[in-house]
């Protein structure tokens, strides 16, 4: 019997402690890992592009949906592949000079995040963009393994609604909605647990 009591000892040892039922998680992005692409539909094409995320970490509760921190996007280096066309963008439709950043800030998931396989959530929080706030629900397919989660995220920003300036001419006609697709490789710890 003590050597059994021994053997789980190691084990859980090895392992390291189990979250607690109701101990909140992190979940950290690596900019690395994460990509925040979008396609505007214009006239006889789309339009795609690519922003890089600054930084990101949201902690949750798993049993009470509450959540916090914050997805920071850099838009100043928003890039469609045309020169010109990313000047225009960056400088009279993003204005970055003055709104360098894209904030969202979750306060709520919506679901359960399975132990384990795949997850459909919706991620509820506030983005301040272009100096104006926000409401925006965000759905997310996540598949945990481990301490590693992989997400994908589809929505669509009327940023024409928001504020911004249509950036329609003469003969180019563009969708007064942009949509927005994020994916990355996460990683998930416990609260108290180490970086």
């Amino acid at each position: 019997m003590t050597r059994w009591i021994g053997i789980l000892t190691g084990i859980v040892a090895a392992v390291g402690p189990l979250p607690a039922s109701g101990e909140d998680r992190v979940l950290t992005f690596q900019p690395s890992k994460t990509s925040v692409t979008f396609t505007l539909k214009a006239t006889g094409h789309d339009i795609d592009g690519a922003l890089p995320v600054a930084f990101g970490e949201i902690r949750f509760d798993p049993d009470t949906g509450a959540a916090s921190g914050q997805i920071t996007i850099d838009v100043r280096r928003g890039q469609t592949g045309n020169s010109l066309r990313d000047w225009e963008m960056r400088k009279n439709v993003l204005e970055t000079e003055r709104y360098p950043t894209a904030v969202f800030q979750p306060n709520r998931v919506q679901g359960t995040l399975a132990p384990s396989g795949t997850s459909d959530l919706v991620l509820a929080g506030i983005v301040t963009f272009h100096g104006s706030e926000h409401a925006l629900n965000v759905p997310v397919r996540a598949t945990l393994s481990g301490d590693s989660v992989t997400a994908e995220a589809v929505f669509d920003v009327p940023y024409i609604a928001w504020g911004l300036r249509d950036p329609s001419l003469l003969f180019l006609r563009v969708a007064p909605v942009v949509a927005v697709t994020v994916k990355t490789e996460s990683s998930l710890r416990p609260a108290g647990g180490a970086r």
